[in-house]
């Protein structure tokens, strides 16, 4: 039975995990992994052997009783995790899982070493010099690719023996594929070696996923043809573009490297270097191991990747002779070759390490700043500090937007952040004094001019960084409110323009674009967005209430639910005025009728001696 600090720790470990393909594997408290599986989406179904009573499944129940440790592999699509799964089951054979009788491997695709080559299926891979590429997750996978590399390039399906000398010797008839006009009849010289070649060197590209040079070559070959109206050639040479296009790459995590290499990838922070290691054989990831080394004193990545590569050997035995690496490391092992892949296989497998090596290292972060929210807080402000060049810690944000419509009722919000998140009990609403009509340049000035002086009489502490919500304009009327008060320099200021998102500073034309994704770019767009709700929801309240007022409101002794119900008879101030002391005593009574009357007939009379002046 798992013990509390067992169920709490795999809790986190689930919390954190990504939701992306991969494969996941279970441990025993003994370390020996136990189970395999593959998801398409990593946290749902992990969480689900966690969350679920399995009552009508004891085998389950069993497995999640023994499981002390979770560790997973992240791929780029589902079809990756059906291979990935099936090597990894081969390979380490847990106890919970169903163990493959027949031992068959997947079918790949092999381009022959024949005089016109043939490009088919098997699942019998011979060293004979032909070419292998896969092996794919289903059937149907290499049906759907072999139609497609047909339907672009005729290339013959028969098991004629097409040497020179036969074809010359006349033996051979084409068959119902030339007919078909599927294949070009190589077999009696309809086709030559040649042009066979080149059509087989371009499916070569494609069954790689070379893709992109392919379709290039076509699509420029097919605008070549449309220009000079050769419609009919380029109209197939546009559905060969299009099928290429929609044409999938095949897997990263097997490959046609038909012998062992290990993959290795880095990622450091200030305290730690991480490690992921790949393990391939003939062709096929068999183990995935991700570790930290602590960083004692000023170790260097290249010094840390050799310790890294020293362990892995030594822990898995293993006896690869190419290492494939990111950089190289301090030292090199002898009779090892060590690569650094520029494109192909060797390059996607690197590409899939060093995703791997990243989710570790998020993971381990958010694992930590759930245990400890303040770190994570103090990490976002100090990436916040690196971002915007700031001299101190912004541990206090202050952002300002103004609001008007049409230039009525202009109003100013003030909303703060501290330690990253809001602090609602200091937001600040400014109702413009000093500025008619709308002027944001102006009405910026005020308002920053106001809300620092008081700071400053009050001495009440100042914030490390000032957010304006607008552009250059906007900006520079703050910055110069700040110079007036002694603070422009004391205080970080910058502004944020909503078109592209862009952050100014005072005195640079020049704007920062900060990543899309990262956290001080979120971080201000929350205090832009939430300043701006406030000022607006200030805004929307004060024109209600500027539209409500009425003459009414200016009668000693009738209050606001006199005057509602007085609206909502006579639907108008103007009947009011107009109505009879006996339709105003039914409404409000004979009191208030009187003060209504004598209101009216006195404002009446003085409007009227002000007209015959």
């Amino acid at each position: 039975m798992a013990k509390k600090q067992d169920i709490d720790y795999l809790n986190n470990i689930i919390k954190n995990i990504p939701e992306k393909p991969g494969c996941y594997q279970y441990y025993d408290e003994n370390n020996v992994i136990i189970y395999v599986g593959k998801a398409k989406n990593l946290k749902k179904r992990v969480s689900s052997y966690f969350t679920k009573s399995h009552d009508h499944s004891p085998k389950t129940r069993i497995l999640v009783s023994k499981i002390r440790d979770i560790k997973y592999i992240i791929v780029d699509s589902e079809a990756d995790t059906l291979l990935l799964e099936n090597n990894l089951i081969k390979e380490l054979q847990p106890r919970y899982n169903v163990l493959l009788k027949d031992d068959k491997t997947y079918a790949s695709i092999v381009v022959r070493n024949e005089y016109f080559p043939r490009v088919e299926q098997t699942r019998n891979i011979v060293n004979n010099g032909s070419l292998y590429y896969g092996p794919y997750p289903s059937g149907n996978s290499i049906k759907t690719l072999l139609e497609t590399v047909h339907k672009i390039y005729p290339i013959r399906t028969c098991s004629l023996n097409l040497t020179p000398e036969k074809i010359k010797e006349g033996k051979y008839n084409v068959c119902l594929e030339y007919h078909l006009k599927r294949c070009k009849g190589p077999c009696i010289g309809l086709q030559s070696h040649e042009d066979y070649i080149q059509n087989v060197e371009v499916v070569k590209e494609i069954l790689k996923g070379n893709t992109t040079e392919v379709s290039e070559k076509i699509y420029n070959k097919m605008m070549e043809f449309a220009e000079v109206q050769n419609f009919e050639d380029a109209e197939k040479l546009k559905e060969k573009y299009l099928i290429i296009e929609n044409f999938k790459n095949r897997s990263t995590v097997v490959s046609s490297i038909k012998y062992n290499i290990d993959i290795y990838s880095y990622e450091e922070d200030a305290n730690s270097g991480y490690i992921n290691y790949l393990s391939v054989h003939n062709g096929a990831i068999i183990q995935a191991y991700t570790f930290e080394y602590k960083k004692k004193l000023d170790e260097t990545k290249e010094e840390l990747l050799e310790l890294g590569i020293f362990e892995m050997r030594k822990r898995f035995k293993s006896e690869s002779r190419e290492i494939v690496v990111p950089f190289y490391p301090q030292s090199l092992l002898d009779g090892i070759t060590y690569t650094i892949p520029q494109r192909g296989d060797k390059k996607k497998l690197l590409l899939l390490s060093i995703k791997n090596v990243k989710q570790f290292k998020i993971d381990k972060l958010k694992k930590a700043e759930s245990l400890n929210p303040e770190q994570r807080n103090t990490r976002i402000l100090k990436d916040m500090q690196n971002d915007l060049h700031l001299k101190e810690l912004p541990i206090h944000v202050e952002c300002f937007d103004n609001s008007n419509i049409q230039g009525t009722n202009p109003v100013s919000s003030c909303v703060v952040f501290k330690m990253g998140k809001p602090s609602k009990k200091d937001y600040r609403h400014f109702n413009v004094k000093t500025v008619i009509g709308p002027d944001d340049f102006s009405t910026m000035r005020e308002v920053i001019h106001r809300r620092y002086s008081r700071l400053l009489m009050e001495d009440a502490p100042l914030p490390q960084l000032i957010i304006i919500d607008g552009g250059k304009g906007q900006l520079r009327a703050a910055s110069e409110s700040l110079k007036e008060l002694g603070l422009y320099g004391k205080i970080a200021i910058v502004g944020i323009a909503k078109r592209l998102e862009e952050i100014y500073y005072p005195e640079d034309s020049i704007p920062l674009y900060l990543d899309k994704n990262s956290e001080t770019l979120k971080i201000i767009q929350h205090l832009r967005d939430e300043a701006h709700r406030f000022g607006i929801t200030f805004h929307r309240k004060k024109r209600s209430i500027e539209q409500t007022k009425s003459e009414l409101d200016n009668i000693k002794g009738i209050g606001e639910e006199t005057k509602k119900a007085l609206l909502k008879h006579f639907r108008s101030v103007k009947r009011v005025r107009s109505a009879s002391v006996e339709e105003l005593e039914q409404v409000v009574g004979k009191h208030k009728t009187r003060l209504i009357k004598e209101y009216f007939s006195i404002n009446t009379d003085a409007l009227a001696h002000k007209s015959d002046d």
